[in-house]
């Protein structure tokens, strides 16, 4: 065997049998090839899209590999390593010079990942490269219309959609791999040449499993990873495949905290030779269309096992955890809910495509009108007004979240209760229930700690997940850690009841008789007392309950209906009508918890049926002839939107002023029409 060219690493090494191992895509590389040889640039950016598993990555690993033989500056970014920040990516990319030497090739992978910047990707960071920089971008979605519309690069703007390999190439990439020629036609058939599915298959194969005689069904990689679990060379693999499984990155120190030092190095050294394995920054990851299959599948396969590595992980992240401060400790939080995200007992509401990609930082003195007016549009003038009355008192409790602009997007706002003097406690309902709650049962012993998480608010969301709900886990937990005598926690939520079962089981249940008013809605809290079960003890605690097959909360014993005020009843109305194509968005709508909800599906009320009872009232109001402009408007604008109302109103042939006004008396007939039948219900009403 020749030797290795000194100074390398492994991963050049892995990364060179790769390039070895690769076969197709012929076209794609003569057009990068091309680009590159090019004295005048034939294209600037070349976006790759296609769906996981197709070889994207695989292809960028060409890139690379053409371009440093060519002398060229190569930068590469991942969307799984990067926030979507602008301050992230350009530290990614790194300093870039007016000129450099030869070509600059910047490849910028997973870049769904990236969408919340892809506007300052092509509006800021592409004009400051050079003039011959070439670059490729390669994700999931092809690239948003505005590539073609804004950024004036024409002709120097191509697109390529990435598909399966032919039948010829994916035979090819078999014969590369030495698999036996009379399996080729085989395995190329039951792989319909997915880059994915036949990387597997040749796994499958080297161990000697049985390959299936027919295609299989459209969910390959699912079923070929179960098969690959069943031919792992020993207890010890399937155990560190658990461990690559369940944490975000897998380390060789992670395996030798989790599985013992005998042989993490060898079990390493198996896990990133596997094709659906891939090197980081920080670490081997599994492909993501294999991740939640293996967690799944080795769950259960053997629970016990399983519970072993779960805890394994979480203690060796619970250690990193206490042992950093700062964004480094955030991400280690990060990290730690990460391992929880497919346990059934823990219904969390997270947004997983955003999850770890954007952090909380303390607001500046001079974000107090940002964050009002934030507040404003959210909660109300009556909070706005009470978040204000914080920021001059306790500033420090303040965080955002900021947008690729730099622009505050979220807000997170923990209060020292046990700080404020009693007037400034009066000023706010919120903060007089929390306080009394945590000292009604117990009074406090001198020099504990109460604190409220006041504000939880997504400038686009609100408390939907979110990256600032994504958020919020990070900064208590920080809060915790570093809070001294923390006697109490409180957390503060808008309609409390959807997160009742969640936080039954992350030990935070609502607090009994202490829901609290500001400008018409109703808060909710939930709350800890850290006296009765600390820091360490709480996060046993979850894990315990999250990792329990039996572990429900308590049965509600009926229909816990809402009876929602007026003011309320006809924002959820609203609220329904301007989400009447979004499902998801019905399926948290208040109405869904009214006996009008109840009465109208027979005891079964789901998104659908808030829908067809809103159609049915638009109907109902356009029996009235004298009704006939009012339900135009409403038609226009929620059963026939037009873009925008200005196109409601130009559609109708109407003034604007006259439209909102028609669609109010409109809103106002079906919110009517709606309430009659909540207070007296279906049967009386349709018999009146």
């Amino acid at each position: 065997m020749a030797a290795e060219p000194e100074g390398r690493v492994l991963g050049d090494v892995l990364a060179a049998r790769r390039r070895r191992s690769f076969v197709g895509r012929g076209a794609e590389l003569a057009l990068f090839e091309g680009a590159l040889d090019s004295e005048e640039s034939l294209f600037s950016v070349l976006f790759l899209h296609g769906p996981g598993g197709i070889g994207k990555s695989s292809l960028l690993d060409m890139f690379a590999g053409i371009a440093e033989a060519a002398g060229a500056a190569v930068v590469r970014v991942d969307g799984r390593e990067v926030a979507p920040v602008p301050g992230e990516v350009l530290d990614a990319v790194g300093p870039v010079p007016a000129e450099v030497g030869g070509r600059l090739v910047l490849l910028i992978d997973t870049y769904e990942r990236l969408a919340p910047v892809d506007d300052w990707v092509r509006r800021r960071l592409l004009p400051r490269l050079p003039a011959t920089a070439l670059t490729v971008i390669a994700g999931r979605q092809p690239p948003d219309a505005g590539w073609r519309a804004e950024t004036g690069l024409g002709e120097l703007f191509r697109v390529v959609a990435l598909r399966n390999l032919s039948p010829v190439q994916a035979r090819e990439y078999l014969r590369v791999q030495g698999v036996d020629a009379r399996r080729w036609d085989r395995i190329a058939g039951v792989s319909h040449g997915h880059p994915l599915g036949l990387a597997l298959l040749t796994d499958l194969h080297a161990r000697d499993a049985e390959l299936p005689d027919d295609p299989l069904s459209p969910d390959l990689v699912t079923t070929l990873l179960r098969r690959f679990v069943d031919v792992v060379p020993s207890d010890r693999h399937r155990q560190a495949l658990e461990v690559c499984a369940l944490a975000r990155v897998t380390t060789e120190a992670l395996l030798r905290d989790v599985l013992g030092p005998g042989d993490a190095n060898a079990l390493f050294g198996w896990l990133r030779e596997l094709s659906f394995v891939y090197p980081g920054s920080d670490g081997l990851y599994p492909h993501e269309l294999a991740r939640d299959v293996l967690d799944a599948e080795l769950r259960w396969r053997d629970i016990d096992s399983y519970q072993r590595v779960f805890h394994g992980v979480w203690t060796h992240i619970r250690s990193v955890l206490r042992g950093t401060t700062g964004r480094t400790q955030q991400r280690a939080i990060f990290d730690l809910k990460f391992v929880f995200r497919n346990l059934p007992g823990v219904l969390s509401p997270v947004d997983w495509e955003s999850w770890g990609c954007a952090y909380p930082e303390p607001a500046t003195p001079g974000e107090r009108g940002t964050v009002v007016e934030l507040v404003a549009a959210a909660e109300g003038a009556e909070s706005a007004a009470i978040a204000g009355h914080w920021f001059d008192r306790q500033p420090g409790g303040f965080h955002v979240l900021r947008d690729q602009n730099h622009d505050v997007q979220g807000l997170l706002v923990i209060l020292d209760l046990t700080a404020a003097d009693p007037a400034e406690i009066a000023a706010d309902p919120g903060a007089r229930a929390a306080l009394a709650f945590a000292t009604g049962a117990q009074p406090l012993r001198p020099g504990e700690v109460v604190t409220q998480t006041r504000f939880i608010i997504d400038r686009t969301a609100y408390q939907d997940p979110s990256p600032t709900l994504n958020a919020t886990p990070v900064l208590t937990m920080q809060h915790y850690l570093r809070t001294p005598n923390l006697a109490w926690d409180l957390l503060t939520l808008a309609e409390p009841e959807r997160w009742d079962d969640y936080f039954a089981v992350a030990d935070l249940p609502r607090a009994t008789g202490a829901d609290f008013v500001v400008g018409g809605r109703r808060y909710g809290l939930f709350a800890h007392d850290f006296r009765r079960v600390p820091v360490d003890s709480w996060l046993e605690l979850v894990t315990e309950r999250a990792l329990a097959r039996d572990f429900s909360p308590a049965a509600p014993t009926g229909p816990d209906l809402l009876v929602l005020s007026q003011p309320e009843f006809a924002q959820a109305v609203k609220q329904a009508l301007h989400d009447l194509r979004t499902p998801s968005a019905l399926a948290r709508n208040p109405l869904l918890r009214t006996r009008l909800l109840h009465d109208y599906t027979a005891g079964q009320p789901d998104a659908a049926a808030v829908e067809r009872l809103l159609r049915d009232a638009i109907t109902a109001l356009g029996a009235d002839a004298r009704a006939d402009k009012q339900l135009r408007a409403l038609d226009r604008t929620y059963l026939r939107p037009a873009a925008t109302q200005e196109s409601a109103a130009a559609l109708l042939g109407l003034p604007f002023s006259t439209y909102r006004r028609h669609l109010s008396q409109g809103l106002s007939g079906v919110v009517a029409w709606l309430w009659e039948r909540d207070v007296h219900g279906f049967a009386c009403t349709e018999h009146n």
